[in-house]
Order: C-alpha cells, then structure tokens, then sequence
C-alpha cells in the first residue's frame, strides 16, 4: 500500500512539483511514546510466554527485540509508510548490534574489577614474590619486567619500523617496495606464539638451548610490533598533502630536509599516536614472554641476563598454578589482569590526547 503511495507521490512531482511531497507531510506520526510503548509490551508477551514455557534471562532479551522490531515496523508502516517504517527497523538493528557488542565489553570489566580491585594495595605494587608462600606479595618485580622488555622492544621496532614507512611512501618503487608491503602485511596477521618460537631458535643458536633473557622476549615483541608501527606511519605519511612537498621542493629544499622539517613534522600526531596504540598492543602479550622470559619470583632488572616476570606470565601462572591455599594466588591474578587493562587504556588515552595535541592546526 505504502509503495503504492510512494509511487504515485513521485509521479505527482513530476507532474506538479511539491503536490506529492506536501501529500507525504500529511501522512500520519506516530507519538514520541510509541516506541516505549511497544517495548513494553513486547516485553509483557515475551515474558508471559517465557513464564509458561520457563524463563530464561537471555531468551527474554532476544524475543523481547525481535517482537519490539516486527511490532514498531508493522505499526509504522502502517501510520507512517514505508520508508519510515524501514528507517525504524534500521535504527533498531543497529541499536541492537551496538548494545549486543557492549556486553561482553561491559562483563570483562566487571569481572575484572569486582575480583581484583580488593587486592589493589600498597604491598601489591611494592613487594615481590621470592619467599612469599599463601598470603601477601605483590607484583613489583612483574611490573619492572614488563616496563624494561616494553621499552626495549620499543627501541628496536620503533627506528625500524618509521625508516620502513618512510621508505614505502617516500622512495619505494618497484618489485622492492612491493615485497616489503607484502611481508609487512603477513607480519600483521603473525600468531605471536610463532614470534616467539623465532626468538627462542635466534637465541638458542646464538646463546645456546634453553637460553631465557629480558632481550629474547623483546626481540619477540619487536616483531609482532614492527609491523603495526609501518602501517601507522605509513597511513600517516601518505595523509600528507603533496602540495607540501612539491612547496619545499620548488623553494630548492633536498627531499631528506623535506621528508624530516615538512612532512614528518606534519604527520608527527598520527605517528606517534601509532606508535602508542602498538606499545599498547603488545604490553599485554603471553605467548611469546611464556618460551622466550620464562617466569622468577624476584626482581630482575637486567634484560641481558636471566629470566624476568611480566604482568601477563605472571597472572597466568598465578591462575594456573595457584597452589594451597588457592585463594591469595587467584586474586594476584586478578589484580594483575586489572592493572594491565588500566595501563592498556591509560595508553589508548594518551594516544588520542598525542594525536590532539600534535595535529595541524588549520582555521
């Protein structure tokens, strides 16, 4: 009926310009209550059915959508027309999607919080664990780990990782450039077990079987981090308008004082807020430091010598292997797992406030 309608308002504009959409403005609206009132009583039929046949939390919210979506699309429709109708549909599916994603998001965090913020005190951030049995410790020593083998993979990625960039955008061509965007893009899918099966054969041929250090753990990171420092930069550095370089140019500027006073400094906020995001993105891996660092109970600091804790072997072995009690080992886990999801998010909000604070400004 609606198409129908449609129809004959589009054959009326062209007849009589604005009679079919003055027509259209007539059309019913349906009330701001409407859709509040179709969720409640889609959630009343839901639920009555579920009471008869046994209820069911996530049953409820699914059926309670689905009858919410077929109810509002068939009453707009009806009042409203079709493309309202639809527009409505739309709206709730995506609305729907939305929340659906939230879920898991929003239960991670509250897990998370509710088992380890009572562990959150003093000694947990100040205290190892050499000699702690049960109760008490902290994850001091997890922490220095993490921070030192973080920064060293930073040091080698992040040289490595800008040169690349700079090279594929600025000087690449040909059969070169091509396979190194090929290899990159085979880095960035990588499982990061396999980046640390690579460090511990490079070690092992270099240092001997069995060899478990601060750098061999780095050297694993770096590879899973190279990568997404090239594909940052790289996005950057192409955002770059051409008219910039062709200025420097024309003024008789050399292509290396180009590339470093106007397009990098251009680019330096998207850079650098890559470069966090990828601090961010291997801060939190286990696989490779589980071969390549191992696990100690005291404080290393020398990435060169012996293994070394990091916050996630740490909590993966205070979960796994808790010993007796279970208790005090299980909420070192959990407290480890939140602080590594606050330094995540600590470091995705220093991201955005770099990319703010560096972006051109422009009127």
């Amino acid at each position: 009926m609606s198409i129908d309608t449609d129809r004959q308002n589009a054959e009326l504009d062209v007849v009589a310009p604005g009679r079919g959409r003055r027509r259209l403005e007539r059309r019913g609206q349906l009330p701001r209550w409407a859709t509040a009132a179709v969720l409640a009583a889609a959630a009343v039929v839901v639920g009555g059915v579920l009471a008869v046949t046994g209820f069911s939390i996530g049953l409820f919210v699914v059926g309670t959508v689905v009858v919410f979506a077929v109810g509002l699309y068939a009453l707009s429709r009806a009042v409203e027309g079709g493309r309202k109708a639809t527009d409505r549909l739309v709206t709730i599916i995506v609305t729907s999607a939305f929340l659906l994603a939230l879920v898991p998001l929003i239960s991670v965090i509250y897990t998370v919080v509710s088992f380890g913020l009572p562990r959150f005190d003093a000694q947990f951030f100040t205290y190892s664990m050499r000699g702690v049995v049960g109760e008490g410790g902290g994850v001091y020593h997890a922490i220095t780990g993490t921070l030192i083998i973080t920064a060293l993979a930073s040091v080698i990625s992040i040289p490595v990782g800008v040169l690349t960039a700079i090279y594929l955008v600025e000087y690449g061509k040909g059969k070169l450039a091509r396979a190194i965007t090929f290899f990159v893009d085979v880095m960035t899918g990588i499982p990061s077990i396999v980046a640390g099966l690579f460090a511990v054969a490079l070690f092992s041929l270099l240092l001997g079987p069995g060899a478990r250090l601060g750098l061999a753990g780095a050297t694993a990171l770096s590879v899973l981090m190279i990568p997404v420092v090239v594909r940052a930069t790289e996005e950057m550095l192409k955002i770059v308008p051409n008219e910039l370089r062709e200025a420097s140019f024309a003024l008789g500027v050399p292509k290396w004082r180009t590339i470093l006073k106007v397009v990098i400094p251009t680019s330096i906020g998207g850079i650098v807020s890559g470069i966090t995001l990828a601090i961010a993105r291997i801060i939190g891996e286990t696989a490779p430091l589980l071969i390549t660092v191992g696990i100690t109970t005291g404080t290393n600091l020398n990435p060169f010598d012996g293994r070394m804790a990091t916050l996630p072997v740490f909590a993966y072995y205070s979960y796994t292997q808790p010993g007796v009690p279970q208790e005090p080992s299980q909420q070192r886990a959990w407290a480890a797992a939140l602080l590594l999801i606050i330094i995540v998010m600590l470091l995705n909000l220093v991201a955005r406030l770099i990319a703010r604070l560096f972006a051109p400004k422009t009127r």
